[in-house]
């Protein structure tokens, strides 16, 4: 792996389209959450908005013959749904679209993903990164995406000014700003008098449906100020914005979560979140982290399906004044591992201070010296 990854990279012009024709883009949180007085610039008028159709649902034909009470019906076709098993020939005879990635590896059309470390580790930076990367269709540390997509941010903690600063910054380091500008929207909740819903509640999650359409791709920072009901080491208390996740893959929307961790290094709260997840990633700073380093950190992946190889392997990323650097997180322990001896340290310290084995130590030593 090369010591430091570019990323931006060259692409079209011109935005690939806008967002889909919602009249209620804001009018849906107005009632309850006024915005702030002659705030920022004003909504892109619905005329200009082109719709963009959401995937089709399966029709019921599509199942063949159901032995049961009753075949299955589409969603939103009578007053309720009705329920009934299919024969597992049915069900392997049919056609689902395949699901593509939004970015490769870790992110894919109709997951539900988190990302979470602890306080002030570049959290925001990252999910800010991978906003770009998929609206702009251009690399991000280890990932790509193939072609932009639609992206909604919806910040539940950060003052607006801090957030702005920090999407400018992101903006002006890739190639093709059109694309962000038209492709990324921002619902933040120092915007509106009254925040944002309780997306742990069905009263917030039904003021925020309208919101949603047409996006392939929300990100919620964070779920401590998003979803404030109930106590977050409570199992219960996630099973409300496990239902909302759900639907929300159902409809063709992926999701990805920025949270905490806790004292421990682990998410915080119930580990129940990690359940229907797809990819779960952390950030923890590196053992010879300085505090004038900024966003310097190490991402691991502690649940990774479809990742196998080099891709699910541990990596390095630093946010300098010019950009991202990217390196394998083994070459920062082998940096490691060599200061420390120099410092005068027995193998034997180092394995404990670095937390690796003392064959790797003593490995890593050998190779420094040329033996």
């Amino acid at each position: 792996m090369a010591d430091t990854f570019d990323s931006g990279a060259a692409g079209a012009s011109s935005p690939p389209g806008h967002f889909p024709d919602d009249p209620g883009y804001l009018a849906a949180l107005e009632a309850d959450c006024e915005l702030v007085p002659d705030y920022g610039p004003e909504p892109v008028p619905a005329a200009a908005i082109d719709s963009v159709p959401l995937p089709p649902t399966l029709a019921p034909e599509a199942w063949g013959d159901v032995e049961g009470p009753q075949a299955p019906e589409v969603e939103g076709q009578g007053d309720s749904q009705r329920l009934a098993p299919v024969k597992l020939g049915n069900f392997l005879s049919v056609s689902f679209p395949p699901r593509r990635m939004l970015l490769a590896p870790i992110i894919a059309e109709q997951s539900l993903n988190m990302l979470y470390a602890p306080r002030g580790c570049g959290k925001t930076h990252v999910s800010i990164g991978i906003a770009l990367a998929i609206a702009t269709a251009t690399p991000f540390l280890q990932w790509r995406a193939a072609e932009p997509r639609r992206v909604l941010i919806i910040d539940g903690e950060m003052p607006a000014t801090v957030l702005q600063e920090r999407l400018e910054a992101a903006v002006s380091r890739v190639d093709n700003p059109s694309y962000a500008r038209e492709n990324i929207s921002i619902l933040a909740a120092d915007t509106f008098r009254d925040g944002l819903p309780d997306l742990s509640s069905a009263e917030g999650q039904e003021k925020l449906a309208p919101l949603l359409e047409g996006f392939d791709l929300i990100i919620l920072d964070n779920l401590s100020t998003l979803c404030r009901f109930g106590k977050e080491n409570e199992a219960e208390s996630w099973g409300p914005v496990q239902g909302w996740a759900l639907q929300q893959r159902r409809a063709g929307r992926s999701v990805l979560f920025i949270h905490h961790a806790g004292k421990g290094g682990d998410q915080r709260g119930t580990s129940r979140r990690e359940d229907v997840l797809d990819t779960v990633m952390r950030l923890k700073r590196p053992d010879d982290y300085e505090a004038s380093q900024g966003a310097r950190f190490i991402l691991e992946y502690t649940k990774a399906r479809g990742l196998f190889g080099d891709e699910a392997e541990p990596f390095e990323a630093w946010l300098k004044d010019d950009g991202w650097t990217v390196r394998d997180a083994t070459c920062a322990r082998d940096e490691r591992i060599v200061a420390l001896d120099a410092e005068g340290l027995k193998q034997r310290e180092i394995a404990s201070e670095l937390g690796c084995g003392l064959a790797t130590v003593n490995r890593v030593l050998k190779r420094a010296r040329g033996e």
